[in-house]
């Protein structure tokens, strides 16, 4: 019976998404629980490190849900969950001020971020079509232009996962950085809310991490084949 050995690389992708998942709720469930001293809420950080950077073009927003954190550059909106947008917790703080670091991004015109911005069209459609134009090559007696194409597609889905890295990890930088400087946390505040944040950043290194994994798998499966 045939083993098909790649599975193995969409396995280690599908296991180290579920360990940066767990690592980041419970991260942040730990530090959920710990008060921040100056009794800001997730609204208020955003407010005061918005305000402090001379940027007053952008509301605040609640918006329901857990952990569904994060800017609108469209609407100029930062729209902070449940468990932020009321919260006091150095947890919460951390995360709205990590929005806020989108908010910088965009203002000052930050090159990843708008290289990302402009990708996200290309990477919905790839993540969304690029796997079944693949199928429908093989169907329709493994068509090598279909299943090229698709291939094509799905790279770009991966070529955003891996522009988002270091929009990310430049925003979590600059929240740190204000958190403190604006008197929202104190120093020993601050190394946890960057915990919080480090955790946040490894779900989005795992998700680039499954996502080349599967193009690896597509290339190794199908390259083959094209060169039969």
């Amino acid at each position: 019976m045939y083993f098909d050995w790649t599975y193995i690389l969409v396995l280690i992708g599908a296991v180290l998404s579920m360990i940066a998942s767990y690592r980041v709720s419970a991260t942040f469930k730990k530090y959920d629980r710990q008060r921040s001293m100056s009794g800001m809420t997730g609204a208020q950080t955003a407010e005061t490190i918005l305000r402090t950077n001379g940027i007053y073009d952008v509301r605040v927003e609640h918006i329901r849900g857990e952990l569904t954190d994060h800017y609108d550059p469209l609407s100029k909106v930062v729209r902070l969950s449940d468990s932020v947008y009321y919260s006091t917790s150095v947890a919460a703080v951390g995360v709205a001020a990590h929005e806020c670091g989108h908010v910088m991004q965009h203002h000052e015109n930050y090159a990843p971020l708008k290289i990302r911005t402009a990708l996200v069209p290309a990477a919905n459609i790839g993540s969304r079509v690029g796997i079944p134009i693949i199928l429908l090559g093989i169907v329709l007696g493994s068509n090598p232009i279909l299943v090229n194409i698709g291939i094509w597609v799905f790279a770009l889905a991966v070529l955003f996962q891996i522009v988002t890295l270091p929009v990310e990890f430049n925003a979590s930088s600059r929240a740190l950085a204000c958190v403190e400087q604006c008197g929202v946390v104190t120093s020993a505040e601050r190394k946890m809310s960057a915990k919080v944040l480090k955790a946040a950043a490894y779900t989005y290194v795992a998700a680039a991490a499954a996502s080349i994994l599967q193009l690896l798998r597509l290339l190794l499966l199908f390259g083959n084949r094209n060169r039969s």
